[in-house]
């Protein structure tokens, strides 16, 4: 199971790109609760995925649509407010995004679901009930989040470091954008 989290954590994605953004941006003690609020909203949503409520909601049509088009459009924000940052001092956004920006970044994302729900069928036999399995997905995926973002972030952090030119950060904050704006796709060429 750990090992299952650390590789679907660890990939890239929309969560990934906005911490490595925010380790350039304000560096990794700055971005801890953007970081913290990505890692609980991953873990609720494995706990919520776990006690049957991601089933309820995705076998309802218009639910599912609503939480992929309200995904897409806070994904399409974020990277338009990523593409349009510039060099630390010189950008539209000056302070880091926040816990609950965090976590609304995962329970607004359908990959986010799809994959916490693929996890609690996967290791549903693993433990005797949902509400243990809720505990223990939302434990793992809170450990694996977390350093994944940490990770993600540092490099980031080290990115931001070494970036000395106006155009060395619009092309890292246009390339984030991108991998943002490319982490919607999948959302819609899925869709039933």
């Amino acid at each position: 199971m750990l090992l299952f989290v650390l590789v679907a954590t660890l990939s890239p994605g929309g969560a990934t790109a906005l911490a490595t953004a925010s380790g350039a941006r304000f560096g990794v003690r700055r971005s801890l609760p953007l970081m913290l609020g990505i890692a609980a909203g991953l873990a609720t949503l494995a706990a919520a995925a776990s006690l049957g409520l991601a089933g309820v909601l995705f076998r309802v049509p218009h639910v599912e649509l609503a939480v992929r088009l309200l995904g897409t459009a806070y994904l399409l924000r974020l990277a338009w407010q990523t593409a349009r940052g510039g060099a630390p001092g010189q950008a539209t956004l000056e302070r880091p995004r926040r816990f609950g920006a965090g976590v609304l970044l995962l329970w607004l994302n359908p990959k986010g679901w799809a994959m916490t729900l693929s996890a609690a069928g996967a290791f549903a036999t693993a433990v005797d009930g949902p509400a243990r399995l809720a505990l223990l997905l939302g434990g793992t995926f809170l450990v694996g989040a977390t350093v994944s973002q940490l990770a993600w972030c540092t490099l980031g952090g080290v990115l931001g470091r070494i970036l000395t030119r106006p155009w060395h950060w619009r092309l890292l904050n246009g390339a984030l954008a991108v991998l943002l704006v490319a982490s919607v796709v999948p959302l819609w060429l899925e869709a039933p």
